[in-house]
């Protein structure tokens, strides 16, 4: 979304002599002066109707043009007509099913099309609830359930019992791998040193616990149910790259060259091409209805690409004896079978990398406040 304002001015005398960029804030003091030379080398300023620069000097009498560009931020709270699939919707809460792709709550990069836009467009009064009902969040590329207050009680409850750790998440993941047994990840998450827009096992984080069980496994992916106790920012991706089982088409925490290409069939190597987001999907959702006080609980079918990839999975041509046998290389890390997180414990690969830091599933945004 953009906007631009056209604003004609006269450059006044007793500012003769100044530099363009100067001048001009001078006459323009709500825009600061760094804005305004960004909009002199985009060409969205014209001097007597000509490209000009911020050294330029004026004398006075030049007529300036200036258009002037609406900052992204001002539409972060902005209503936009965003269709919504709303699995359940009373007056007190809304549940939805948030498709990939799309951004829970405005941010540096992503300032419209959010959940929060749609929010305000589907029932205004939001505006008057803090972060229009959002208590929680999913990744812009997991798709599924999300629960939104629609008025503060009900916010102030939900943030309650997320902190209380009752409400039931579920998701399924598909990650690389083999995984063997069912188990518990118990690892602190904190941000990673190396890249403050990333998230890794942290000592010094937060307490982060995601339980996993194999629902199917194939010859080289594994396809999984994980269940929060925690919500920490990436803690499915995270926890799941600490297994060395990254979830397939994630990004950011999939370890580079482990696709193992001459393990799999062409139709999975198409489906895995085409498949472009991290094969995570929030499928239930339970809570403590912030009026009734009842447990309600909601299930959603699993995301239509996520469906296609599993098909592509399970109807691999048989593998001839020859074949050679898959295994995962993490470049000098364990490639051992995929054993429950009680086995990793102790094993040292992660007490020199974090001992010395400051401090996916979804995350809790009043852990943030």
């Amino acid at each position: 979304m953009t906007d631009a304002t056209r604003i004609s001015l006269t450059i006044s005398h007793d500012l003769g002599g100044l530099r363009l960029d100067v001048a001009l804030q001078r006459m323009l003091p709500e825009h600061s002066r760094s804005r305004l030379q960004t909009w002199i080398k985009e060409g969205l300023v014209k001097l007597d109707d000509a490209a000009t620069t911020s050294k330029t000097k004026v004398w006075g009498g030049e007529n300036v043009v200036v258009e002037v560009q609406v900052r992204p931020e001002s539409y972060a709270f902005t209503a936009e007509n965003i269709p919504l699939d709303i699995v359940f919707e009373d007056e007190h809460i809304l549940v939805v099913n948030k498709p990939a792709g799309m951004v829970v709550h405005p941010a540096a990069g992503n300032w419209s099309g959010t959940l929060l836009n749609a929010l305000l467009f589907h029932a205004p009064h939001l505006k008057d609830v803090p972060r229009a009902g959002i208590v929680h969040r999913l990744d812009k590329d997991t798709s599924g359930l999300l629960v939104v207050a629609k008025n503060l009680a009900a916010q102030t409850n939900l943030v309650r019992q997320l902190q209380a750790r009752t409400v039931k998440r579920e998701y399924r993941a598909i990650v690389w791998g083999q995984i063997w047994r069912n188990g518990l990840i118990d690892q602190p998450i904190g941000r990673d040193p190396r890249s403050r827009t990333k998230m890794a096992i942290n000592r010094s984080g937060k307490p982060a616990v995601t339980r996993y069980e194999v629902l199917e496994r194939f010859s080289v992916q594994t396809y999984m149910r994980c269940n929060l106790e925690t919500g920490r920012t990436h803690q499915i991706r995270v926890h799941m790259q600490h297994l060395k089982a990254p979830i397939v088409g994630d990004p950011v925490y999939g370890f580079r060259g482990i696709v193992p290409i001459r393990a799999m069939t062409q139709t999975l190597r198409d489906a895995v091409d085409g498949f472009n987001r991290q094969a995570l999907h929030a499928i239930k959702l339970g809570l403590i209805h912030p009026e009734t006080n009842e447990f309600v609980e909601w299930q959603i079918e699993l995301a239509d690409d996520m469906k296609v990839l599993l098909e592509a999975m399970r109807h691999e041509d048989e593998r001839s004896e020859d074949d050679e046998e898959f295994e995962l290389s993490f470049g000098g890390l364990r490639t051992e079978p995929y054993l429950a997180d009680e086995d990793y414990e102790g094993d040292g690969e992660f007490d020199d990398e974090y001992n010395e830091l400051e401090d996916d599933g979804d995350e809790e945004l009043d852990e943030e406040a």
